[in-house]
């Protein structure tokens, strides 16, 4: 049975650089998203290094989105900040959502 997968694409971005990332990855999810993508996050960690996690409903959703022509959207906005993306996908092996009771 096909899972979802989680795509990630990572990359070192300069500190001047940083604002424009942000500004892309907002544009480009104010767009209709691609049928098959759950959930995505761009996240800043230390020293630089940002990731685009991307759930997605199966391997072939992923695929169909990375067999357009052209770059793949994520790797896409390291590149036009300078930063060289690195690629890895995961398959959800076990999955858990909290369950938050009433604020």
């Amino acid at each position: 049975m096909a899972g979802q997968v989680l795509s990630e694409v990572s990359g070192v971005v300069a500190a001047g650089r940083e604002a424009d990332l942000v500004a892309a990855y907002r544009e480009l999810v104010s767009h209709p998203l691609p049928d098959g993508l759950i959930r995505s996050e761009l996240l800043r960690g230390q020293d630089g290094v940002w990731r685009i996690h991307t759930l997605w409903r199966d391997r072939a959703a992923l695929e169909a989105v990375r067999n357009v022509p052209g770059d793949a959207p994520a790797p896409r906005l390291f590149r036009e900040v300078g930063a060289e993306p690195v690629l890895a996908v995961f398959e959800i092996a076990v999955h858990l959502t909290a369950q938050v009771g009433p604020v």
